[in-house]
């Protein structure tokens, strides 16, 4: 994880001007280069042959050597006056010290947007900073919109705009793909890749530093982009995290968005001189972004992939959907099943008619029941397509085979077969580089994805099936009222007693205890919870101290009065004197969980599951939501991990009910926010899944400004003990 200096990329502006829409920027009239340059070596050189294709009016300005008679002027507002149409969009190809006042004169011009190329700006130090602030104050008082700085533009092939120093975007296709990347660089590597696999690109734009529009605007401007069917997004910086999602959500709503996060390891001090970085995990901006309904890569390859298939078939909303594969190599088609496999994604057999129909299209000796193996295809490769795309139990289909003209046209078969919009499939078509590339452009004029080999294709079906699944949960949570207990944490500091009486008023069981203020009766306490027979707890009661275990302050298994003395004793010694002790009823052996409800500092309060004790904090298997939660959100949670076959009666072990966990998630999230921002967070670790049900033995509440753990971290390490 990397953390970010706002100081570094500065925090997106609130833009209170006259142009709140980026039309102006995106679809302008007119384009003006301010910095213009004759040197090859120069960015406004660079920027001024790349808009040369620009169909609309174009004026080219350098104060320093104007030249009205081949088009350069002196000024934004002498090139206006000699140019026909209204110049909607400014680029600045100028230093940093010098791009406040040329935004300012492009503002007074008319210009209603800019794009500012140049770096120095936050990331430099002091200085620059105080460039940044001086382009803020513009574009406050005037309303202009502005991209930028640090980034190499953007570009819409359809209109014939390359606002970008990089001349060789003018090439891209046009196409309904958007990319909306923190990086300049990635929007154009993600560009040409995707071009590389036979997309189109309607917008690409790279964000830079961000300091007026931000990713948030560029999704919300593609919301009614009637031009763009699926959207990829690159996120390195989140300035506004419920901005972002609210935007990702809105998108996804409508159109497919696929994202790509920064962030698994630490680069924080490249990402700093870059465009800077996640001031919130890796893991809660991926889960934040999936939650809004965004189908979440591990890399571009399976952006690439995923985009491929989602800008040209969606699946309807679907909790669980079925996969066909037909291959005509039994070899390729197993690596389609065993990664469908290992991505938990249904792979059902075909119903006994489908069967029927197969058995007459195919030799007696291919496997037939799901995937089907058509052996060398033949003329029936088309039928044997549309039987079993038909199938009931079928929602998508996954075809491999090698381009054979002998033997079978695939992109003809599949047209044949009526694949496409109305039969969602993919197709990968392997064989000679140039017979690939014009099967391909084949089925992508058909509507059908085709993809490069098994492991693409295995991806597309993930991006597919995900995007399908999420929507199907959207749509039950959209159903939901979030949980509505509404009842604050109390004043703090809370020591465990306080806070699992705290968590008793939830509805959220706790072990039987007693506080004790004296050794006499933590004596008492003993022998009252004693009398079961069962062993008993003693542990340190103070508010102060959250690492227990270290300072020798818990003690387990005590079944005689001697042994409470010496457990008594060794928590006297603890410095300073005057402990209170907490003698608590061991609870039975189980499955541990960590459950926690914490303020991100950028998305707000969260909620993060996952198994409790060191092993899970090393394996990172957690699960995370954005807070507010309905029960049945909470009540999925626990099925995104790993380890969720312990959860399940492993080897005779105890069942979770989902449902009581989401109540206890749910209500652990709107205690978070009910408590306001006194309370930053409230843990759950462990929460032991026991034969009867979930009972919390250790309970930790952090009031705003105290030392806190983290979800999902050891709060407590007395906790990994077995309290049987």
């Amino acid at each position: 994880m990397t953390t970010k200096d706002t100081k570094d990329t500065g925090v997106t502006t609130k833009n209170t001007g006259m142009t709140p829409n980026l039309t102006p920027m995106f679809t302008p009239e007119g384009v003006v280069v301010i910095g213009a340059s004759r040197q090859s070596g120069k960015l406004g050189a660079a920027m001024a042959r790349s808009l040369a294709a620009f169909p609309g009016p174009r004026a080219l300005v350098n104060a320093r050597r104007p030249e009205p008679a081949e088009g350069v002027y002196a000024s934004v507002a002498e090139a206006a006056a000699h140019t026909d149409g209204r110049l909607d969009l400014a680029v600045l190809c100028v230093p940093a010290a010098g791009c406040a006042d040329a935004l300012a004169e492009a503002a007074a011009a008319g210009c209603r947007a800019a794009l500012v190329c140049a770096g120095g700006f936050g990331e430099a130090g002091p200085e620059g900073e105080q460039y940044a602030d001086a382009l803020r104050r513009v574009v406050e008082r005037t309303g202009i919109r502005l991209l930028g700085p640090n980034t190499s533009g953007f570009f819409a092939p359809q209109l014939g705009l390359t606002a970008s120093f990089v001349p060789a975007a003018s090439g891209l296709p046009a196409g309904d793909v958007a990319v909306v990347a923190a990086s300049g660089g990635v929007n154009h590597a993600l560009a040409f890749d995707l071009a590389d696999a036979g997309n189109g690109i309607s917008l690409g734009v790279g964000i830079g530093a961000g300091l007026d529009v931000t990713a948030a605007d560029v999704l919300e401007h593609l919301v009614t982009d009637a031009g763009t069917t699926a959207v990829a997004l690159h996120v390195e910086t989140v300035p506004d995290g419920p901005r972002l999602v609210a935007a990702v959500r809105r998108l996804a709503a409508v159109k497919p968005v696929v994202a790509l996060v920064v962030g698994r390891s630490d680069v924080g001090e490249f990402a700093r001189s870059h465009t800077g970085a996640l001031a919130t995990s890796w893991r809660t901006a991926r889960a934040a972004l999936r939650q809004a309904g965004a189908v979440v890569v591990d890399d571009e390859r399976e952006l690439v992939d995923a985009i491929t298939a989602l800008s040209r078939v969606r699946l309807p909303a679907h909790p669980d959907p079925g996969l066909g594969i037909v291959t005509a190599q039994a070899g390729p088609g197993l690596l389609l099943a065993d990664r469908a496999g290992t991505d938990g994604i249904r792979v059902p057999e075909l119903t006994e008619a489908t069967r029927d129909t197969l058995g007459g299209l195919l030799p007696p000796l291919t496997y037939q029941r799901n995937p089907v193996d058509t052996g060398r295809p033949g003329e029936t490769f088309a039928q044997v397509l549309d039987a079993t795309a038909a199938d009931p139990s079928v929602d998508l289909l996954a075809v491999y085979a090698l381009t054979e003209p002998d033997s079978v046209d695939v992109a003809s078969a599949a047209q044949e077969a009526g694949l496409g919009v109305g039969s969602p499939a993919v197709v990968v078509v392997a064989g000679p580089h140039e017979d690939v590339v014009e099967q391909r452009a084949r089925l992508h004029k058909a509507g059908i994805p085709a993809l490069t080999g098994p492991t693409a294709a295995a991806g597309a079906v993930r991006a597919l099936v995900t995007d399908a699944r999420q929507r199907a949960r959207a749509a039950v949570a959209g159903t939901e009222a979030p949980a509505t207990v509404r009842q604050g944490v109390p004043a703090g500091p809370l020591d465990e007693d306080s806070a699992k009486t705290f968590l008793s008023s939830l509805g959220i069981r706790t072990p039987v205890r007693i506080a004790c203020a004296t050794r006499t009766e933590a004596h008492r306490a003993f022998e009252r919870l004693a009398d079961s027979g069962q062993p008993v707890a003693v542990k340190v009661l103070d508010a102060e101290i959250l690492h227990k275990t270290e300072l020798g302050g818990v003690h387990l298994g005590i079944r005689t009065p001697a042994e409470l003395d010496t457990a008594l004793d060794a928590i006297d010694a603890i410095e300073p004197g005057g402990r209170r002790y907490l003698v608590e009823a061991m609870a039975p052996a189980g499955v541990d969980l960590v459950l926690g409800a914490r303020r991100d500092p950028v998305f707000g309060p969260v909620v993060l599951a996952g198994l409790g004790g060191t092993a899970a904090e090393a394996l990172a298997d957690v699960a995370i939501r954005l807070a507010p939660l309905s029960v049945a959100e909470a009540a999925a949670m626990p099925d995104e991990l790993a380890a969720r076959a312990l959860l399940d009666g492993w080897r005779g072990g105890p069942v979770l009910d989902r449902a009581e966990f989401g109540r206890v998630a749910a209500a652990l999230a709107d205690a978070l926010a009910a408590s306001g921002r006194e309370v930053a967070e409230i843990e759950i670790n462990p929460l032991r899944l026991i034969a009867d049900g979930l009972i919390a033995l250790d309970a930790v509440i952090v009031h705003t400004g105290a030392v806190a753990g983290h979800p999902g971290q050891e709060t407590d390490k007395e906790n990994d003990h077995a309290q049987a």
